[in-house]
């Protein structure tokens, strides 16, 4: 019995995600998408609801046809995948006061750590060289204001 009630959870958690997927996409409409020369600001979030209603599409229609089996993912990947959603959520309501630079990577750190990579050099490094990327890539190359947060 208990076989069934986690592929029901899994369904439902599946459905919720679709639609916030859904709303990320709404939400982005709102905002514009510019030109290819100068993107606009709801280009990245329609691309973010876009992934995630499609990824969400797509387990939730393999999981409705295998019920017999067993669950796609286990109580760990489930709670790392949670605890990736907090700090991305985080992130984004943070940003504003952070600014990019640190709220980018803080949130890489984190996602870093959540991940079990060991140590605190490593962590480090990647958020460092994740953050200058993103910076160089968006701020740089793309003439895209970022926000600047507490460095002003």
């Amino acid at each position: 019995m208990e076989q069934g009630s986690r592929n029901y959870s899994e369904l439902i958690f599946n459905v919720i995600w679709m639609i916030l997927g859904g709303i990320v996409i709404g939400m982005s409409l709102k905002l514009g998408f510019g030109t290819l020369k100068k993107p606009g600001t709801g280009l990245v979030p329609l691309s973010a609801g876009g992934i995630i209603l499609v990824s969400a599409l797509v387990l939730f229609v393999s999981k409705a046809r295998k019920k017999g089996e067993g669950a796609f993912f286990t109580g760990h990947e489930i709670r790392m995948y949670s605890l990736m959603t907090l700090v991305f959520i985080g992130w984004v309501v943070t940003m504003p006061f952070l600014g990019y630079l640190v709220g980018t990577f803080l949130s890489m750190y984190s996602y870093s750590k959540i991940m079990r990579l060991p140590g605190w050099g490593k962590p480090f490094l990647l958020s460092l060289g994740t953050t200058l990327f993103c910076y160089l890539l968006f701020d740089v190359w793309l003439y895209m204001d970022l926000p600047r947060g507490i460095l002003g």
